[in-house]
Formats: C-alpha cells, structure tokens, sequence
C-alpha cells in the first residue's frame, strides 16, 4: 500500500484505479460498482466480471468512513472492501484510531510521568459488528497477510468469487508507527494470531469458521506487545491487563473474537 498522490500514469498500479477522499471508500467502490453496471446495461462496456476493490485504512474505515462502508454492504453491488488496518493515522504521523490496541504509544497518546496510559480504547471489532448488523452479506473476514500463508490471498479469491458486497479486515504491522525493525513484520504478524490478539475467521453465507485457531495455551501476548517499542512503557500489570481480555474473548464470548454477548436468561 502507498499513498496514491501520484501523476497522471505514473503509477505502479496495472488496472484502473482512483485515489478517494479518506473517508470514502466505501461510497466509492459503491459508485464504480454502480457505474460499471449501468454501462454494462446501456451496452457501452461488455458484460463480463470487473472486481471492484477498495481498500482503507484504520482511520479512514473503521472510524470516519464506518458509515460509508455500511451503505456500500446494504446494496446488491459486487465489491469487496479491504480494512488495512496498522492502528494508527499512519499517513498524518502516527495518531491513535479506534483500532489502536489498548495502552500503545501514538502522538495523541503519549506515555507520561502522572498518567503511563493515554490510550484507554479497547480495540473496535469491526468485522464481528459489520457482519451483525448485515446478515445479508455473503462474505467477511478477517486476515493476516504474514500468517497464515496463503490465508489472505484465499480469502480475497473467497470474497470476490461470493458476489455482492463484502469486506475483510487485515492486520498490518507497521515499523515506524509500532516501532521496531521492518525485518520483523511477519514473526509479529505471526504472533499477532498465535497469542489470540487478532482472531482469524471468515463468515460464509453466515456461517462462522475459525481459519485459525491458537496453540493451546496460547502465545503469552506479552510476546507480541514487548517487541514493539510502543509499548516499551507498560509494566506487569499492564501486559496483565491486556491477556486478561484476550482471555475474556476467547473464553467467554458467545463467538470467540466475534460476537462479545455471552448468553443469558431468554424470555
């Protein structure tokens, strides 16, 4: 991924492309996608299958352009819409998002000497809460692109074989905003999975599927937080923190890194 401020065909991209508004990518899969049917119906193009891809970040999906993307998996339209997700504004210097994992180091939330944790947000499920409040979408998911291999590329081939609108949430370890050495994004992608942090799964025609689960016992999460310098601050009691709410959502949710309801009394 880059951003995509560059000049009229001299770009590395080999297929049509546009770079949108940061909140809209959503509404603009939804437009192209509507667009390339009506010339199809008009006869101006061939009839034949486009992919309609839009991809957006943390900020730009999960938190301003959340709605956006909701429109776009309301209407019959074939897309998919891919969350790259590194947890921050990673564009505009590093600031905190809704995705941001709890107690981390961003330029909104720096760690001081009165108050350690400035980052107080639980990480947004996004995936778990568009596919609740869009039953009729046939595909979403959630992906890793290190880890494990060939699940990422698998599910792109799923979602855009399914028809209609759907989505899929990446994780994407970022060396300058999670600060550590480039050479290990893939052992942190990996650990990212294998600790329970980030759940991998996949919902079909709204069937849920664990695509992976983690070794039991699971990866210590301290494993993956202390190899980022964002979270060189925390101390015992904050990686405690945060297992214990791994732990929460692999052992008392309804759906394990999905649905955060546990069951009750039904009347």
């Amino acid at each position: 991924m880059y951003v995509a401020n560059t000049a009229y065909m001299t770009t590395p991209w080999v297929v049509p492309w546009m770079h949108t508004q940061l909140g809209a990518g959503g509404s603009a899969a939804l437009g192209t996608s509507a667009g390339l049917r009506a010339l199809m119906k008009k006869g101006k193009i061939a009839k034949e299958k486009i992919n309609t891809i839009a991809f957006c970040g943390d900020l730009g999906g999960a938190d301003m352009g959340l709605s956006a993307i909701s429109s776009a998996l309301q209407m019959d339209y074939d897309l998919l819409i891919i969350l790259y997700d590194n947890e921050s504004a990673a564009n505009t210097d590093i600031q905190a998002t809704g995705m941001t994992t709890w107690g981390a180091q961003t330029t909104f939330t720096p760690t001081g000497t009165v108050k350690k944790i400035m980052q107080t947000r639980w990480k947004k499920n996004v995936a778990g809460m568009l596919a609740a409040g869009h039953p009729n979408v046939k595909y979403i998911a959630t992906a890793i692109a290190s880890f494990p291999p060939l699940d990422l590329l698998n599910k792109v081939r799923k979602a855009l074989a399914a028809g209609g609108p759907t989505f899929i949430h990446t994780l994407d370890p970022c060396p300058k905003g999670w600060d550590y050495h480039p050479r290990y994004s893939d052992k942190l992608g990996e650990l990212a999975a294998r600790s329970g942090i980030f759940p991998l799964y996949e919902i079909e025609n709204g069937v849920v599927k664990m695509t992976y689960r983690p070794p039991q016992p699971k990866v210590p999460v301290k494993e993956y937080l202390e190899k980022q310098g964002r979270f060189a601050h925390f101390g015992a009691e904050d990686f405690a923190y945060v297992q214990s709410q791994v732990d929460v959502m692999w052992n008392e949710w309804e759906i394990p890194g999905i649905i955060p309801m546990k069951s009750g009394a039904l009347r």
